[in-house]
């Protein structure tokens, strides 16, 4: 059996009318919630990427890699659009147990966490928050087709993970950055 190829070319000229292709053959506007959407999801993974390239706790790379997998596969159910089927999407269970196996071991958080401590720490802060914008234009998305709804809900169990992930970053490094509440001048 011979390996297809996935792309054989790269410059197509097609988008350059401000469309793009769907993987069901429709195109859409490069400006559509869906495609928007795909955006949100690729850059969050690209965050994901650079998250795994700068931490030095190998025992998280696993997850990671797990989750840039269910990313692709939560794009790749967006994009087939009408030709999406529920299997596409990744299940919720061992991302929930990952998050309460690694929150079971921290202690309780008394102030708000600013972004920022370590390289790895800052890394695992912007994926987190950028889950958090994908997780907003899904449900952007939602509101035009509701089929979309589990991956917002993927998203939003992600960004718990992300927020968790950076606890356990922090809590290992010492490198936590606590906002601090102003005291009025006396």
């Amino acid at each position: 059996m011979t390996a297809r190829h996935r792309l054989s070319r790269i410059v197509t000229r097609t988008g350059d009318t401000g469309h793009t292709g769907m993987a069901d053959g429709s195109r859409l506007s490069k400006t559509d919630t869906r495609v928007t959407a795909l955006g949100a999801l690729d850059e969050l993974n690209a965050h994901l990427g650079m998250l795994r390239a700068v931490l030095t706790e190998a025992s998280f790379d696993h997850f990671l890699s797990d989750q840039q997998h269910a990313l692709f596969d939560l794009g790749g159910f967006l994009a087939m659009a009408s030709l999406a089927q529920a299997e596409q999407i990744p299940p919720l269970e061992s991302l929930e147990a990952w998050i309460e196996t690694h929150n079971a071991h921290l202690p309780p958080l008394k102030e708000f966490i600013l972004p920022g401590g370590s390289l790895e720490l800052a890394q695992s802060h912007l994926a987190r928050v950028t889950a958090r914008r994908a997780e907003r234009d899904l449900w952007a998305l939602v509101a035009d087709d509701p089929t979309a709804e589990p991956v917002a809900v993927y998203l939003n169990r992600l960004s718990d993970a992300l927020f968790v992930l950076g606890r356990v970053i922090g809590q290992k490094d010492g490198s936590v950055v606590y906002w601090q509440r102003k005291t009025p001048a006396a």
